[in-house]
């Protein structure tokens, strides 16, 4: 058993009395009159010289309440506070208040402890067993204070169990904070130095006291330490809150709800957090949702994510993650975003080494299927899906936009290149869209790119070219890639088997099906993301084609990352950690600012980018090339762009004309009531909407040349 301290209430005094200096200018004495009112109404405090007023403070509103230390206590108004159905009188009743400041016209009732604690104005604390800050709080923050040892570190252990790719959380980190520091364990002068900085801007700057913030709502709670709660938060029936900060603001309000359970944590704007959730050492980017049980452990949930019922551990996933269902977990994974887990979908803790340190790590675009499972070590290229299956080796999967398949009966890997091209437009054209709709962020710090062809997808896209010719080839007999090539560019009927052994460590066979169509569809692909890109860019600037081809022409496709969403260069990433080893950068705020410059550059960057992949697909050297195939070109993507469109059309047709979609239907009428009309399907309004526009630019600029 622990030993209780003994400490004399006569002689009580703030372990930090900067606050009680500062407020006294503000705050006055209690008058005699206003003591004895006070007394009257069942008050207590040893030394009632400690309390500091409002001008505008009424005694008749505070009864049964005990006071000790320094108090401090704003305006109080003869009214109500109203929060939906719940109504609170101004004032203190049944509670114990302990060194703390109060603001205007706050109600609090039934708290029955609360210590160090600035409460901001027309806030609600009612029935709440014990709020109260330590000397030392470092709410959710990962830094040190001086002649603290380092075991008493706080860190989020992602990506990976054994805690070797652990990062220090801080209020100001952001997705692309936690990828670089995460990713890049390999320099430890750069590991050293984001230490050093989280350390110097942190231990510095924390108050001493705990903060609930303005116009906050707090009921039904027992016990809430070290914890700064931002304005406009609503917190009702949580058992334990700790070592937390709760990041919040009239447009982007935080909620933490009943049998919730947080400890050492950072919780962003606008997050939901509900129903007899667990989540320790975590970090919640804003708009995140955890619901229904979940339980979150040493990961971090990147913006616009939600995570339900399920467990998730040791995982650093990127914005917009779902994962909704009871029965799937997630463990020892880095999931880079747009991301979907189906119910029964299990992701790690298969350890196959002789410790817990695999490792799964899924580009943008993840979605495994209803109870499928994984081989740690596996790694997944961008927009990749699986079909329901136990995966019984690693895999490494190189082929973005892919299908994979376990085929059980003939006992082999199977992947689709390009499935969705193929297959379901309709879903793949309505990701950019539907993320741009769902992401609430009122500050966006992270430009995430919600297009699924890309910087990054496109870069996939080229390699898998390269592996198709290759085992294309391979399975000819022939000696060269360009052999290869030229069977999947032909009229040729490929009829003999492709494996391809580099996707799965396995001696079982690896096929490739349907590879000339994914061939085809990939280097379309390629055309429509390079020339809209090229279109896009001159509109927006008001620049001839020639003329952005010759000023941003380039051979070099580069080698892109996606850190947090957003899409750097690598060469960008390098040169930010060599400036920051060598302290050119020194605080997160020059790093968040090397960010934004970079995002500047983007769309500059991108275009050189798409004009490379030109270059690179119609293998040519130089502007005059390029600008000759143009007109074609122009042609050719506005025929894909009309193919796209009656794909994804034709891909929710499907729905319709399945008669098996009938059979709980009496009839079209019923049907049509229930799932709409496909006629009038918003998305299919938008998708054609978005064919004419660019068909309409395609007109325009052929019409220039």
């Amino acid at each position: 058993m622990p030993e209780i301290a003994k400490i004399n209430l006569l002689t009580y005094n703030e372990k930090i009395s900067s606050r009680n200096e500062e407020s006294k200018g503000k705050f006055r004495p209690l008058k005699s009159r206003e003591i004895k009112i006070l007394k009257k109404n069942r008050n207590f405090s040893h030394n009632w010289e400690k309390i500091f007023v409002a001008d505008n403070f009424c005694p008749d509103l505070i009864h049964n309440s005990k006071f000790h230390g320094s108090v401090f206590i704003g305006k109080q108004e003869k009214l109500f506070l109203e929060y939906h159905d719940l109504k609170a009188p101004v004032g203190i009743f049944n509670s114990t208040i302990i060194s703390c400041s109060i603001g205007d016209n706050v109600s609090i009732e039934n708290a029955f402890y609360i210590e160090n604690y600035n409460i901001g104005k027309e806030t609600i604390i009612k029935n709440v067993d014990e709020m109260l800050c330590s000397e030392y709080p470092k709410f959710g923050n990962g830094f040190l204070f001086p002649n603290e040892d380092e075991e008493a570190r706080i860190r989020v252990e992602l990506g990976n169990e054994n805690g070797n790719r652990s990062i220090i959380a801080h209020t100001k980190l952001n997705s692309i904070d936690a990828y670089l520091w995460y990713k890049y364990k390999a320099n430890s002068s750069f590991q050293k130095k984001l230490e050093e900085i989280t350390d110097k801007e942190f231990s510095e700057r924390t108050s001493p006291y705990g903060k609930v913030g303005s116009h906050s709502v707090i009921k039904n709670t027992r016990s809430i330490k070290n914890v700064l709660i931002g304005k406009h938060s609503y917190i009702k029936g949580a058992n334990k809150l700790k070592n937390l900060t709760i990041k919040s603001s009239k447009d982007a309000a935080s909620q933490i709800g009943e049998g919730v359970e947080l400890v050492n944590g950072i919780i962003g704007y606008g997050c939901r957090i509900f129903y007899g959730v667990k989540a320790v050492r975590f970090i919640m980017r804003d708009f995140s949702q955890l619901k229904y049980g979940a339980r979150l452990i040493n990961s971090f949930l990147g913006e616009n994510s939600t995570i339900s019922c399920c467990e998730v551990l040791n995982s650093l996933i990127f914005p917009f993650h779902e994962q909704h269902h009871n029965n799937s977990f997630l463990i020892a994974a880095t999931v880079k975003g747009q991301s979907n887990m189906a119910a029964g979908a299990t992701i790690g803790s298969n350890h196959n080494s002789r410790g817990a340190d695999g490792e799964i790590l899924a580009e943008r675009g993840f979605w495994p299927a209803l109870c499928s499972s994984f081989k740690h070590f596996s790694k997944f290229s961008s927009f990749c899906i699986t079909a329901k299956g136990q995966y019984p080796y690693e895999l490494n999967i190189l082929l973005p936009f892919s299908l994979i398949s376990n085929n059980e009966s003939e006992n082999c890997l199977q992947v689709m290149p390009a499935y969705w091209f193929l297959y379901n437009m309709y879903a793949m054209a309505r990701n950019p869209s539907k993320f741009k709709n769902r992401d609430k962020r009122i500050k966006k710090d992270v430009n995430i790119e919600f297009d699924y062809l890309a910087p990054d997808s496109i870069n996939e896209i080229f390699k898998a070219l390269t592996l198709l010719e290759k085992w294309t080839a391979k399975a000819y007999s022939l000696e060269s890639l360009k052999q290869g090539k030229t069977i999947l560019r032909s009229n040729i009927t490929i009829e003999n088997e492709i494996l391809a052994d580099e996707l799965e460590n396995s001696e079982r066979p690896k096929k490739i099906v349907k590879i000339k169509e994914g061939y085809n569809a990939y280097r379309q692909m390629v055309k429509l993301y390079s020339v809209t890109t090229i279109l896009k860019f001159c509109e927006a600037e008001r620049k001839e084609i020639c003329v952005a081809i010759e000023e941003n022409f380039s051979t070099e496709l580069g080698s892109w990352v996606n850190a947090g969403g957003q899409l750097f260069l690598e060469k960008d990433i390098n040169n930010l950690i060599e400036k920051v080893n060598s302290n050119q950068i020194s605080t997160w705020k020059e790093i968040h600012n090397f960010y934004k410059e970079c995002d500047k550059r983007y769309e500059k960057e991108k275009l050189k980018h798409a004009i490379a992949s030109l270059v690179k697909l119609l293998e040519i050297s130089n502007t005059d090339q390029l600008m000759k195939e143009f007109p074609s070109l122009l042609k050719e993507v506005k025929a894909i762009n009309t193919d796209i469109s009656e794909k994804t059309i034709e891909s929710k047709i499907k729905d319709y004309n399945n008669d098996f979609r009938m059979i709980t239907f009496d009839n079209e009428e019923e049907r049509n009531a229930v799932l709409g009309k496909i006629d009038e399907n918003s998305f299919i309004i938008e998708i054609k909407e978005k064919e004419k526009e660019l068909n309409q630019m395609i007109d325009n600029f052929i019409h220039s040349l």
